[in-house]
């Protein structure tokens, strides 16, 4: 379990103020750097333990354990360190730059960020230090959290940069292209199930470590996962936030994406670095054989490649059956996860209006006329009632539970800006301190920014509880993030519907609990009401992420598969960025942010395991579900 611990606030350490914000960061990092260097190099773990906090925390990244931990107090690091320091061979240890994170008047650290070489390549490590009292009374600088992340493979290097190809093609691009996104001649080594970001990344990551790898996608064309989703669908994340590896958004992109518009955006990505894929490709199964490779049958529809012309229509083009034999095979179906959860209630074949998901939904104008109820209180029901309400439609929000809810223009600032944002630092190193802090770490911080950012968002929130909205402050005040990762859902980052449901522009049901059943014409909750409906929508999520893929695997593999999200006890996401309960078989998800990140932690993980570089992990025990 984890160890209680608290924020390193001046009241805690007994300092003044002014002891963190009035030193040289830059000379704080290099003798703590030093001196820990040295003591690495002796592979002394008492002197390293010396260095940290009691209840310090370390978060790894393949470096020392070929997995995602975080170790929490000094028995637990002491352990991992016994265990896996000497063998990962920590040299060459080198200060980037260093710099005082002024969070709150009471909080304030240094934050260092630093590389050096380990036994299969090079990393990074960012360490935030805070000044404690030694036995002499004296301030010594310790680390309160220590960060170790592989950044690549020294036998491996990207194909990027320097190593970009020099050659010139003369009329032979089109030709050459056809070869590889077709494998007629050979099968690749990785197949990726899914062509969202998520597939994209992971394939653009392996491309580039020279990996071959096919990514199938069951939608006519790149980005429709985005483009057939309900109009009024668009991102909510800062733009800065969402950039993809190697080809950033352009300067007079939109803070916020609207999904048409970043469908186009992925197309393109594909095109640009051209990534193998094939559209209306749909992987129909995944069978283990006695050799340890993949059997992967696809079916798909053979449509025109790059610079082909043909006047068929698309729906008279050639269908294919291909069997491939492959090493890896990467799942990457959505954030969603599993099959959409639809309830089933008393009554609905009763009912004599229309019945559907919201990821059957399409637009506003579909239901001119009728009376709408939507379902469910997050992201996807605001955004769906607010388009409603947009076109005069009677739109009825159903809130079941309480909701968390934040405004972009007051929370989007206070979470990013000193990160993720116009003057922020660049993205490559936005990341390492982002992701640098252990997430249950994170969480203690999180808990003083919702405070900041519900005092902001007051008058509107005040206006809520008046019309009945249930209002939570997530798990223990901490926001959004910790219910993003417990459960993908919770909240609405507002841009414009909480408004609408103070004005009653959508009108709210809320406090009467669940659906008891369906009527010939709308709906009784459980504690008797009734509601007239004649088009009911329901924003409910997806269940089980595990089920689309043991749709596929099959059943005796499909019971290996680890839980997937949901944060384990040492506060990682469940089955993400690494195998999934199953040899050479891997999970990649996310949201823009983190597929940016962690598509290299999982393509690294691949081409190492490839080389035969990737030995035994260090893995936290799993927990089932």
């Amino acid at each position: 379990m984890v160890i209680t611990t608290e924020l390193p606030t001046t009241a805690k350490l007994g300092i003044p103020t002014s002891e963190i914000r009035n030193i040289d960061p830059e000379q704080v990092a290099r003798d703590w750097l030093d001196s820990f260097a040295s003591i690495i190099k002796k592979s002394d773990i008492d002197a390293i333990l010396s260095k940290l906090t009691t209840d310090a925390w370390w978060r790894d990244i393949l470096v020392l354990t070929w997995d995602l931990r975080t170790f929490q107090g000094q028995d637990k690091i002491k352990q991992f360190l016994n265990d896996r320091l000497s063998r990962s061979k920590l040299s060459n240890f080198q200060l980037s730059f260093a710099k005082i994170d002024d969070l709150y008047e009471d909080l304030a650290w240094v934050r260092a960020h630093f590389t050096f070489d380990c036994h299969v390549g090079s990393g990074s490590g960012v360490v935030r230090l805070v000044p404690v009292a030694n036995a002499q009374g004296q301030r010594e600088w310790k680390a309160h959290n220590v960060f170790t992340n592989l950044e690549s493979l020294s036998s491996f290097p990207e194909n990027s940069g320097w190593r970009r190809n020099f050659a010139p093609n003369h009329g032979k691009w089109i030709s050459q292209r056809h070869q590889q996104m077709e494998f007629a001649d050979h099968d690749p080594e990785v197949l990726v199930v899914g062509g969202g970001q998520s597939g994209l990344e992971i394939a653009a990551r392996l491309k580039l470590l020279g990996v071959e790898t096919l990514v199938c996608e069951r939608q006519e064309r790149v980005g429709d996962q985005w483009r057939k989703r309900y109009a009024a669908l668009c991102l909510h994340d800062v733009v800065w936030y969402d950039h993809m590896p190697y080809l950033k958004f352009p300067e007079s992109w939109p803070v916020y994406t609207p999904a048409q518009k970043l469908a186009d955006w992925l197309e393109f990505y594909a095109k640009s670095l051209e990534i193998d894929i094939w559209t209306s490709a749909t992987v129909v199964s995944v069978k283990k054989l006695e050799d340890g490779m993949w059997q992967v049958t696809v079916e798909r529809r053979k449509l025109p490649l790059p610079g082909e012309q043909t006047n068929a229509p698309k729906e008279e083009a050639e269908t294919e059956t291909r069997v491939l034999k492959v090493k890896h095979v990467v799942f990457a179906l959505g954030i969603g996860g599993g099959t959409p959860k639809m309830p089933v209630i008393p009554g609905m074949d009763e009912f004599k209006g229309q019945i559907l998901h919201s990821t059957k939904h399409d637009k506003a104008l579909d239901h001119v006329g009728k009376k709408v109820v939507v379902v469910g209180a997050c992201t996807s029901a605001h955004d769906i009632a607010a388009d409603y309400a947009d076109h005069g439609i009677d739109v009825t929000l159903w809130q079941r539970s309480k909701t968390y809810i934040m405004t972009t223009k007051e929370g989007m600032p206070r979470l990013m800006k000193n990160i993720y944002w116009e003057d922020g630092p660049p993205t490559e190193v936005a990341d390492l301190i982002d992701n640098s802090m252990p997430v249950l770490y994170r969480k203690m911080v999180h808990k003083r920014v919702a405070k900041d950012i519900a005092e902001a968002d007051k008058e509107l929130l005040d206006g809520l509880r008046k019309v009945g909205f249930g209002l939570t402050m997530g798990e223990d005040d901490s926001g959004f993030l910790i219910l993003a990762l417990r459960r993908l859902g919770g909240y609405y980052l507002d841009v414009g519907a909480s408004q609408m449901i103070i004005d009653g522009k959508i009108k709210l049901k809320s406090g009467s609990g669940g659906i008891k059943q369906f009527t010939k014409d709308g709906l009784i909750a459980d504690d008797g009401t009734e509601l007239k409906a004649d088009v009911v929508l329901f924003a409910t999520g997806y269940g089980d992420g595990r089920e689309p893929v043991r749709e596929i695997v099959g059943e005796e593999v499909g019971k290996q598969i680890t839980p997937i999200w949901g944060l384990d006890e040492e506060g990682e996401i469940r089955s993400c960025w690494k195998e999934m309960g199953v040899e050479n078989m891997w999970l990649m998800m996310g949201n823009f942010a983190w597929c940016r990140f962690y598509s290299k932690t999982l393509a690294l993980q691949i081409k190492a395991k490839s080389e035969g570089l990737l030995n035994e992990r260090y893995s936290a025990p799993v927990k089932w579900d």
